[in-house]
């Protein structure tokens, strides 16, 4: 059914199949608080996510490429932002509604824009600026600081956007030769070893077969998430593709409300289509950019 898609349909629906997989998994994560702390979690599940990656990573050869030790450093910085990220991150969601904590985190293409534009020298056009302007004001208004509806674990998702921004910029400078499931792979790795040499200063809670399915789960999702959001990638126009992403917020309201019993607020539903309309808005003037750059080298190549 898929093959009989048009690219750019196959591309949409790899991308929102890949964020109903990673809405799902942070739904289990956030119900696993019920069993583990939060570095038991990310220990369990790093560990299957671990080895589901090695066999992925060893079946695509991916250990066969030569690195660079400027590569490697690299995959380290990405690591450590993407270490810092995944705690921050989780320990948002295991302490705020789930569709809020998502939220935030979808303004990280926006942040992704204007660190792109400070630190990599890309240009960034001022209607792209104004974009995250507005954008970030979405953000404002989900979080709410001051108000009676502010919820302080709020800034630990805002704290995980920056270190994922950090991660993503870094990961653009990493060699393209580079297979994506080594250097998942490694991360992942990165993850396991950190949480391992935490679980001597945390409270150890039992290791049931129920409740370590739950992270048996979510990393199976996790997996179908990364492998689904490559195939997004190449597949398809990428202004049509990516702001499928958005999706993910879909998710994680109706999990919200069925799972949880969370339901958003007016508030976090403006906020959120703040975010959306604006993140969608520099995804069409960054492809609009590329096409006009693409147009001008064709131009003076004839």
């Amino acid at each position: 059914m898929v093959k009989n898609l048009s690219e750019n349909m196959r591309g949409a629906f790899f991308m929102a199949t890949c964020m109903a997989a990673f809405g799902i998994n942070d739904a289990l994560i956030k119900s696993s608080s019920e069993h583990f702390t939060l570095v038991q979690t990310i220990f369990i599940r790093s560990i299957f996510t671990s080895v589901l990656l090695l066999i992925f990573a060893w079946r695509q050869k991916a250990f066969q490429v030569d690195i660079s030790l400027r590569d490697w450093k690299l995959i380290g910085f990405r690591m450590v932002g993407e270490i810092i990220g995944a705690y921050l991150f989780l320990y948002s969601i295991f302490n705020m509604p789930l569709a809020n904590a998502t939220a935030i985190l979808q303004s990280m293409p926006l942040a992704i824009t204007l660190g792109a534009a400070l630190f990599l020298k890309e240009d960034v056009g001022w209607r792209r600026y104004v974009a995250v302007l507005i954008g970030f004001s979405g953000v404002l208004i989900i979080v709410r600081p001051g108000t009676e509806g502010f919820n302080s674990f709020s800034f630990f998702a805002l704290g995980a956007v920056v270190l994922f921004v950090c991660r993503d910029l870094t990961t653009r400078k990493i060699s393209k030769t580079i297979p994506s499931s080594m250097v998942s792979f490694v991360t992942s790795l990165g993850i396991m070893v950190t949480s391992a040499c935490l679980l001597p200063f945390i409270e150890w809670r039992p290791v049931t077969v129920e409740n370590t399915s739950i992270l048996v789960a979510a990393s199976l999702f996790v997996i179908v998430g990364y492998i689904l959001s490559v195939s997004a990638m190449r597949t398809g126009d990428i202004g049509f593709v990516s702001p499928f992403r958005y999706t993910i917020l879909l998710w994680s309201i109706v999990l919200g409300v069925i799972v949880f019993g969370d339901i958003p607020d007016a508030w976090t539903i403006v906020g959120s289509t703040v975010v959306v309309v604006t993140g969608t808005y520099t995804f069409y003037r960054e492809r609009k950019r590329q096409k006009d750059a693409d147009l001008v080298l064709k131009k003076e190549a004839s």
